[in-house]
């Protein structure tokens, strides 16, 4: 019973506000955003147009290229609680892509920052968990420039002898193995580190500018390698050759086919960069919440959870792969190369300079497939449930998906 003053008027009590949706939201690079996964959904651009597919020839800036896909982690995992979601990934996305337009740098793409687009989300919902995948992109390196490092690399090493001169858009390439300062030195997973920690801290400033209850789930999910440990004893020669002597052209085929165009050598390289980068997620996780310990932060391992479905791992590859081939174009043709049986060097170096001016011709390969990203998704089920502060999320040999 409300009681009135004597005199006064009595006023009806206002209606209570309905309570907004709830959404979870992904934000970051291409590991979330679903590249490789397909089904990829109109983007809207910094101009408010929502951009379709542009053609093959279209500029790699076009915010289509984010290739925000309908089979992403965050639109397959179970979420009980979350009514809608929002993928604001951006294939490519960096720490900087956080508080700034993406075309505010070099090589970015026409889309508004993220957190602006974050911004907008709130408006209309209630933010109840957030995925986040950053840290393989940053003004150190970027995740597609080590992918391109050791596979052109090989290509190089198969198909022209050490004498000849190999003329790639950008120049010659060395045809030795990438080893692990190649891809990433200590110095620059620090910088990139502290990168990451600057962008995810704006994040979570904004959240609790924005988000209508102030309660909400941050997910950090690291990456996982598309590679093994080591080939397929079916992958390690051909035609009487293997790749620690010079030129093996039948055996570069034969990796390019099974989708793992790459030297046994540089394989370690690769999974110290991946684990380094792991660390780096996991080291921002845990900054920010010393920085702000009330907040709900919870880091995703999955650098196991494409464990004996990784390219080139068994016989059978890449159809048995959670992870897509590195595929090329002959050109912006829209039609992959799937063979470079009986190519010469030429065409060699044709094909390869194709990804160098169309970049979205090749930016799929080397990524979460649809099935791959449903693996993800069971994991982030988990990340976005459990009462633990870390979840890892591991594939065993039997294939079933095991998270603690």
């Amino acid at each position: 019973m409300t009681l009135v003053a004597a005199g006064a008027v009595a006023v009806p009590a206002a209606p209570a506000a309905a309570a907004l949706p709830t959404a979870a939201v992904a934000l970051g690079d291409s590991f979330i955003s679903g590249e490789g996964a397909g089904a990829y959904q109109p983007v809207v651009d910094a101009s408010g147009v929502a951009q379709g597919f542009p053609g093959w020839s279209a500029p790699n800036s076009n915010a289509y290229f984010c290739h925000r896909s309908g089979n992403a982690s965050l639109l397959q995992a179970t979420l009980p609680g979350i009514q809608d979601r929002y993928n604001l990934a951006c294939s490519g996305g960096r720490p900087a892509d956080f508080a700034a337009p993406s075309s505010a740098r070099a090589k970015g793409r026409s889309v508004a920052a993220q957190l602006d687009q974050l911004r907008a989300v709130a408006q209309t919902h209630n933010i109840d968990l957030v995925l986040v995948g950053l840290g393989s992109n940053n003004s150190s390196f970027t995740f597609g420039d080590v992918a391109e490092k050791c596979a052109n690399r090989f290509i190089a090493d198969a198909w022209t002898g050490w004498w000849e001169f190999w003329a790639y858009l950008n120049g010659p390439v060395e045809q030795a193995p990438c080893t692990a300062d190649d891809l990433a030195t200590a110095a620059q997973f620090a910088a990139a580190t502290a990168e990451t920690v600057a962008a995810v801290r704006q994040l979570l400033v904004t959240l609790n500018e924005i988000d209508a209850d102030h309660h909400h789930r941050v997910v950090f999910q690291d990456y996982t390698n598309p590679l093994p440990f080591d080939l397929d004893q079916s992958y390690w020669e051909a035609d009487g050759r293997q790749d620690n002597r010079d030129k093996f052209r039948e055996l570069g085929a034969v990796r390019y086919a099974a989708g793992c165009p790459i030297h046994r050598a540089s394989l370690s390289a690769g999974h110290l960069f991946s684990q380094g980068l792991g660390t780096l997620v996991q080291n921002v996780r845990n900054t920010l919440a010393a920085e702000f310990p009330n907040e709900d932060l919870v880091f995703l391992d999955v650098q196991h959870a494409f464990d004996g479905a990784r390219l080139c791992e068994r016989a059978g590859s890449p159809a048995n792969a959670l992870a897509t081939p590195i595929r090329l174009q002959d050109g912006p043709s829209g039609t992959f190369v799937t063979s470079l049986s009986g190519k010469d060097k030429i065409a060699i170096q044709r094909i390869a300079n194709t990804c160098v001016s169309y970049f979205q011709t090749c930016q799929e390969s080397w990524h979460p497939t649809a099935a791959g990203q449903a693996v993800l998704g069971r994991c982030l089920s988990t990340a976005a449930v459990t009462p633990a502060r870390a979840v890892t999320c591991a594939r065993q040999p039997d294939g079933t998906i095991v998270t603690t």
